[in-house]
C-alpha cells in the first residue's frame, strides 16, 4: 500500500516511515525539502498519485498566532483537496490531547480548525491526539525559565515518547478510519514540573525547579485534566527513566 507521510522527515515521520516500511508497504515523506509544499500546493498531486492513505505530522515552522494560523488553516485545505482528487482512502493526522481545552493559546486554536476541516471534508479519517513529547520537555523547561530558576506548573503532565507516538500514527494508518478521534499518552502521571525536573537532573541541568499552581503552560491556565488523557486512550510502554536511559 502506497502511503504518504506529510512532513515524513521530522521527528514523527521519520520514525513512521521507517515503522511502515518494515511493515512492507511503500511510506513516501514528503517535505519542502523533497518537493512538496502543502502551503503552496507544490507537489502534492504527484505524489499523492496512487496513494490509498495520507498521514499529516506536518507542524508548523512558526508559533505566533497569526503565522501558525495560515500554516493549519492553509495547509489543511490545500492538503484535503488534493486528496479528493487522487482518491486517498483515509486520512490521519496527529494533534494534541487537550486541544479543545486550550484555546487561549493560538497554536490550539489553529490545531483545532485544522481537526474541523479534517471533519468537515468527505474523506474518511482518523485523528490521533497525542500528550506532549519527552523529547519536547527541554522547551517545556525553557519556557518557564527566569535566570536560574524555572517555574513551572504543577498540573499534571503525561509524557509519550515519539516512537510510541510513531507506533500509534502506524497503527491508525494501517488500520480502518474511525471517523473521530483516539488519543495517546504515556504511562506516567506527575507534575509537570516534578516531570521536567526529573529530565533536567538527568540531563545534568542543575537549574532550580519551582513548582507554581499559578504558572501558564505557554500562556495558558491549566489544571491535572488539561494535558492529560481519557479513559479509553492508548498508553505508550516506554516510560520516563527508560526514555531518559536510553539517550
Amino acid at each position: 500500500m502506497k502511503i504518504v507521510v506529510i512532513g515524513g522527515n521530522g521527528l514523527i515521520g521519520s520514525k513512521l516511515i521507517a515503522l511502515l516500511r518494515q511493515r512492507g508497504h511503500e511510506a513516501i515523506a514528503a517535505s519542502p525539502s523533497t518537493g512538496v509544499n502543502t502551503l503552496t500546493g507544490e507537489g502534492l498531486a504527484a505524489v499523492l498519485a496512487g496513494a490509498q492513505v495520507v498521514v499529516d505530522v506536518a507542524n508548523s515552522p512558526s508559533f505566533e498566532d497569526a503565522a501558525v494560523m495560515h500554516f493549519f488553516e492553509t495547509s489543511g485545505r490545500n492538503l484535503l483537496a488534493a486528496e479528493a482528487a487522487a482518491g486517498v482512502q483515509h486520512h490521519v493526522a496527529l494533534s494534541v490531547v487537550g486541544t479543545e481545552r486550550l484555546q487561549g493559546s493560538g497554536y490550539f486554536r489553529a490545531k483545532l480548525v485544522q481537526e474541523r476541516l479534517i471533519e468537515a471534508s468527505k474523506i474518511p479519517y482518523t485523528i490521533v491526539r497525542a500528550t506532549q513529547f519527552m523529547e519536547f520537555l527541554a522547551a517545556i523547561a525553557q519556557s518557564g525559565t527566569e535566570g536560574q530558576t524555572v517555574r513551572l506548573p504543577s498540573a499534571h503532565l503525561q509524557p509519550i515518547a515519539a516512537q510510541d507516538v510513531a507506533l500509534a500514527m502506524a497503527d491508525a494508518a494501517l488500520g480502518e478510519p474511525v471517523n473521530g478521534m483516539v488519543e495517546v499518552g504515556g504511562p506516567e502521571r506527575a507534575g509537570m514540573a516534578a516531570m521536567v525536573e526529573r529530565y533536567m537532573r538527568a540531563s545534568g541541568d542543575a537549574r532550580t525547579v519551582v513548582p507554581d499552581a499559578q504558572a501558564p503552560y505557554f500562556g495558558v491556565a491549566i489544571n491535572d485534566g488539561s494535558l492529560t488523557t481519557g479513559k479509553n486512550a492508548r498508553l505508550g510502554a516506554t516510560k520516563l527513566d527508560a526514555w531518559l536511559a536510553a539517550r
